[in-house]
């Protein structure tokens, strides 16, 4: 399913809105709309950055290709339309996404995030909230269903789904393939090849940044199947012992893991017999051996399956390797 142009437009006031109506853009392609208070809007199209000129039209921003002087020709944003904007994001509730803007980001209908940045509120030094908004990020929500099919049959044995970890730089999928892997372990899938059948299995997410779930209101956004259960805002250690203990998941999924508390509810899982669905930062097999905690969780084999994702920018969610618990490659070259 592609986007929702209407879903998108309509979080913009009237002449931001038309704008984007307006203009030649293949909405399934847009990644990010970005605005700063009097300063130009900006696009990010298939990793392209864009501004919309005086004449409605999209231009590419990307050095070589743009000079400094026509930034002055391009479509600014004004405080009175920045904050009618957030007015509308925040369906004119913002008090409800209060607990979520501590973050700085909140979630809309369409599981699209609204990323804020202005003057922070502090009380104790806690950050209570953000006013004075001047920043807006719209990360808009991608889900791609079956980018997980060829991958999945590298990630059973003997029918049962085992502990993998999804690896790359930042931006380059690994948050989408983890999305539409706990959708078919959930549901359960078929190997297209060889016709073997994966039953589905309960899986418990941890959503701390509402990344996977993408819920608004409560509700996953993005579809993460028929038998998965998700705690949405909680911090990910804590999230994953809390569904262990009250959802008795026979697989726990989880993004963007690293810090130590992470690494200490992992063992946590894995101590419980249940099998791991993790996303995490790394390049290579040989940056994630040097990195404190990974280099346990290999050495221990806590996963049976490491997958890493191209680096390459053309290639954004195309797995390029594959290694077993041993650190074995069991696939190279472009899935």
């Amino acid at each position: 399913m592609g986007i929702n142009k209407r879903e998108i437009t309509g979080l913009f006031p009237g002449r931001m809105r038309r704008m984007l109506e307006d203009i030649s853009l293949d909405f399934d392609q847009l990644e990010e709309v970005r605005l700063r208070c009097g300063q130009p809007v900006l696009l990010r199209v298939c990793g392209r950055e864009m501004g919309i000129d005086e004449n409605g039209k999209l231009v590419d921003l990307c050095e070589g290709l743009f000079k400094q002087d026509k930034w002055k020709k391009l479509e600014n944003i004004n405080e009175k339309e920045l904050k009618d904007t957030l007015e509308i994001m925040g369906g004119f509730s913002l008090y409800a996404a209060e607990e979520e803007l501590r973050q700085g980001f909140f979630t809309v209908r369409g599981g699209h995030r609204i990323g804020v940045a202005g003057r922070v509120i502090l009380k104790d030094q806690k950050i209570m909230g953000i006013k004075s908004a001047a920043f807006l990020n719209l990360r808009v929500a991608h889900e791609i269903k079956g980018c997980a099919d060829k991958v999945l049959p590298f990630l059973y044995e003997k029918g049962r789904f085992v502990s993998t970890l999804i690896l790359s730089p930042p931006g380059c999928g690994k948050t989408t393939l983890l999305r539409d892997m706990i959708r078919q372990v959930s549901d359960g899938s078929r190997d297209s090849v060889t016709g073997e059948v994966f039953p589905g299995v309960t899986v418990g997410v941890a959503d701390e940044r509402s990344e996977l779930g993408a819920c608004y209101q409560g509700v996953p956004q993005n579809d993460l199947g028929m038998r998965t259960d998700v705690l949405d805002g909680c911090p990910k250690s804590a999230g994953m012992l809390m569904l262990i203990r009250s959802m008795a998941p026979a697989v726990v999924a989880v993004d963007e893991i690293g810090g130590k508390e992470d690494i200490q509810a992992v063992e946590y899982v894995r101590n419980c017999g249940c099998a791991l669905a993790a996303a995490a930062h790394g390049a290579s097999l040989e940056e994630v051996r040097e990195r404190p905690g990974f280099r346990e969780l290999l050495a221990e084999k806590a996963f049976k399956r490491l997958i890493f994702l191209s680096s390459r920018r053309e290639k954004r969610g195309v797995v390029e390797n594959i290694y077993d618990g041993e650190l074995r490659p069991i696939h190279r070259g472009f899935i």
